[in-house]
């Protein structure tokens, strides 16, 4: 296995906070996000966006993964 660059440590970081706070949600109603930052805040969008970029990025990374199998 190679080793993860710091964009693919700062991805899974982003990965690993998104499905914390998507648990807590599912689980219990419990926006952490927006319980910190505040509700739609400008902060908590941009949180929002970075865990989507980095889910876009993880996905491209494994699709390119795959194809070279």
């Amino acid at each position: 296995m190679k080793d993860l660059s710091i964009i693919d440590w700062i991805v899974q970081i982003l990965l690993i906070i998104g499905g914390l706070n998507w648990g807590l949600i599912g689980l219990f109603k419990y926006d952490l996000v927006s319980a910190i930052f505040g509700e739609m805040s400008g902060i908590s969008r941009f949180i929002y966006t970075l865990v989507g970029i980095a889910a876009i990025y993880a996905l491209v990374t494994v699709w390119n993964y795959c194809k070279k199998d």
